[in-house]
């Protein structure tokens, strides 16, 4: 492959969830860039909608689908809408949400909240992608966001660290099971990552505090996961399926 196309998307569809904000739609914008037609999806087709208009002006393809990934009719609805514009074949897995709440202070409905969305949610879509991908004999490429909380453990959110764990699991048995498909399978671990919602509690004292068990010193950008998102949803991945890759500043290496 042409060294200058080989993080190239052009003539590619990918479909991206939780797209409306953050790392979401840092991914729709990025990879419109690469000539990829892209497939936006969330809960809030109003800032959705935003984010297509910004995608347009830049010169890129892009198309809102409203979405719920933690219901099975709403995820099915969403492909038969999405497959009438175009079947993508690169699905960028990224719906997620948390709840800051001590272990025993936390309900039922947090769990559920948590558990349905970042874990059951990324496990309806990509499962609903493979069953487009295999009946149309497609070949295709699936990109969990999971997170280095998904390999550490660190106190008041346990269903956001449990379900990020499961998230890691899940990849490697869809990467075993769709390997025969041609669908690879592969997982982003972000660390912390600085957002518009996160920005005030980083730099905060207790922020401060997390920033000191980083080897690097420093949280990420979302620029800083450029690279790794290209690798993953770029044919410059594959031969990789069932990997993880951690974009944590060395976060993971430190044991505190």
């Amino acid at each position: 492959m042409d060294i200058n196309q080989l993080f190239r998307l052009d003539n590619k569809t990918v479909f991206i969830t939780g797209a409306s904000s953050g790392i979401g739609k840092h991914c729709a914008m990025l990879l419109a860039q690469t000539g990829a037609k892209v497939a936006l999806a969330s809960r809030r087709i109003e800032q959705l909608q935003s984010v297509v208009d910004e995608i347009t002006l830049l010169g890129g393809q892009a198309k809102a689908f409203e979405l719920d990934v933690t219901n099975k009719k709403s995820v099915v609805k969403c492909f038969d809408e999405m497959m009438t514009w175009s079947l993508p074949t690169i699905v960028i897995n990224n719906a997620g949400m948390s709840i800051n709440s001590k272990l025993l202070d936390q309900t039922e409905e947090d769990w559920d909240r948590v558990i349905d969305t970042n874990l059951k949610g990324s496990w309806l879509v990509a499962t609903e992608a493979a069953r487009r991908l295999v009946a149309t004999n497609t070949p295709g490429n699936i990109v969990n966001i999971s997170s280095i909380l998904g390999e550490r453990v660190i106190g008041g959110v346990a269903p956001y660290v449990i379900s990020k764990a499961g998230v890691i699991q899940s990849t490697k048995v869809m990467a075993l099971e769709l390997a025969r498909h041609q669908i690879r399978v592969n997982a982003l671990l972000p660390g912390y990552v600085i957002t518009d919602l996160n920005r005030d509690f980083l730099l905060s004292e207790a922020g401060q505090k997390i920033l000191a068990r980083i080897p690097s010193r420093r949280f990420n950008n979302l620029e800083d996961l450029n690279g790794p998102l290209l690798l993953l949803a770029s044919e410059a991945s594959n031969a990789m399926t069932g990997a993880t890759i951690a974009v944590d500043g060395g976060h993971l290496i430190n044991g505190l």
